[in-house]
């Protein structure tokens, strides 16, 4: 399968976009993953990438349709506040979901959840104790 039918298998949200558009997300993201890492798994990680930063960019709303319009803002937006009161004004900022290195952002959506699930498979992290030998 293709990154596009995988894409659109798994992003049914996304169903309103044109094949274009998701194309050229998915060739924005293809560098983002490791072809000799994933195997025959890179499609998919691709595809499921892909539709996580697309969720995460917040230009299409809940039909896969131009710009969200739910005054709220994009997930994106919502990652730099933590809390927000109106009486007296006060604001948090939440610094812990900026940190993107880590893959702190994959958790905030499905796609991303799954893609982290897939990597986890066919990723083994090196650990080292500190200690030599």
């Amino acid at each position: 399968m293709t990154v596009l039918e995988i894409f659109r298998l798994t992003a049914g949200e996304f169903s309103s976009v044109p094949d274009d558009t998701i194309q050229q997300w998915a060739e924005l993201t293809a560098p983002l993953v490791s072809h000799r890492r994933f195997g025959k798994l890179y499609e998919q990680a691709v595809a499921l990438l892909t539709a996580h930063r697309m969720k995460l960019s917040g230009q299409y709303d809940a039909k896969g349709e131009g710009a969200a319009s739910s005054g709220i803002g994009s997930i994106a937006d919502t990652l730099r506040i933590s809390s927000y009161s109106e009486g007296s004004t006060s604001v948090s900022f939440n610094n812990a979901a900026a940190n993107t290195e880590s893959g702190s952002d994959l958790g905030l959506t499905a796609y991303g959840v799954q893609y982290s699930n897939l990597r986890g498979m066919v990723i083994i992290p090196i650990k080292c104790s500190g200690e030599v030998q």
